[in-house]
């Protein structure tokens, strides 16, 4: 019997993620801000061609089992470098990313799973300068950006992936044997990606950085994110300190909520019901019952938060959005 399956992250620059100078090119229209990926991943080689993601890493393996007994096995290591189109004047001006060597080490094997791991990625598309603290004390280049996927294979069909590490910056979307999304990068940190993710600072240099992870929220409220963040009215945004609230059971309040960066706790009756990440909408229940907060939001995480109208939203969407939400019900 063979057993296959594949682990794929495509790692893409969302709407509101630059900050200081480096953001002036972005406001002014000369860089940009990618698409969302899709939800199910067709074409890489397409999505890289229209420039809508900056790396993908695909990590593909296989078991051959024979009477419970894995008896070979072996994995087919996929990294895809994008570009960045930059727009100046009435040109537009492509920069190619610099691919490094794709880390495949050794699968761990047991009698009843091997592991895989692969790390993908490389600097990215247009060089920028950075302060260091030797002379000339300015250095014009790219950071570094990656991810590091695990996929385990079991002898009796069972498949796990997990992300082991990836780079602060930008954001990462993990996908499935299926190719449909399930997972996403939760904190994106572009101060520090972009003066420390050099050199050393990089699983080339022998360093890796920790990836919090958390699980994809739903299509609905992936169609009203793009609706918050571009549909026409730019919202206001806020920033929530770690272990902060956002809300508080019981208080008063209207606004709806969209998670732009960062880790939500939903906490009700004192309890924690669920961690929320980025893409996440948020407060439509009390714009709906009466005003009144029925969940506390505590940032798990430093967190960047969109804050919306429910009367910009098309009630129909926001009652589905609201039974889905009932998480204290489904708890008990």
């Amino acid at each position: 019997m063979r057993i296959q399956a594949e682990v794929t992250s495509i790692t893409w620059i969302p709407s509101e993620a630059i900050k200081g100078m480096t953001k002036m090119p972005f406001q002014v229209g000369v860089a940009h801000y990618d698409e969302p990926p899709p939800d199910v991943l067709d074409d890489l080689e397409a999505l890289r061609a229209a420039d809508r993601f900056r790396f993908a890493n695909r990590l593909s393996a296989w078991l051959e089992v024979e009477d419970g007994r894995i008896v070979g096995y072996g994995q087919a290591d996929e990294g895809m470098i994008g570009s960045t189109t930059m727009h100046l004047g009435s040109k537009d001006v492509t920069f190619g990313a610099v691919q490094y060597p794709n880390i495949v080490p050794e699968p761990e094997a047991g009698p009843s799973s091997v592991r895989f791991v692969q790390t993908a990625g490389g600097r990215t598309g247009v060089p920028a300068p950075r302060t260091v603290r030797k002379p000339p004390f300015i250095q014009i280049a790219a950071p570094t950006a990656w991810t590091t996927l695990a996929l385990t294979l079991h002898a009796d069909g069972r498949v796990e992936h997990d992300v082991v590490g990836a780079s602060p910056f930008p954001r990462h979307w993990i996908y499935d044997s299926d190719r449909k999304l399930v997972s996403k990068s939760g904190t994106i940190d572009f101060k520090d990606w972009y003066k420390n993710a050099f050199g050393k600072h990089s699983p080339w240099g022998d360093e890796d950085s920790p990836a919090l992870v958390t699980a994809v929220e739903s299509q609905l409220e992936r169609e009203l994110s793009v609706a918050i963040m571009r549909g026409g009215k730019k919202p206001k945004i806020t920033k929530v300190k770690q272990g902060k609230t956002l809300t508080e059971q019981g208080k008063p309040g209207n606004e709806m909520f969209m998670l732009v960066d960062g880790v939500l706790s939903v906490e009700v009756d004192g309890t924690a019901l669920a961690d929320l990440g980025p893409g996440a909408v948020l407060g439509e229940r009390a714009a709906q019952e009466g005003g009144v907060r029925t969940a506390t939001l505590r940032a798990v995480t430093d967190c960047k938060v969109a804050i919306a109208s429910a009367e910009d939203i098309d009630p129909a969407k926001l009652a589905e959005l609201s039974g889905g939400h009932r998480r204290e019900e489904s708890a008990t």
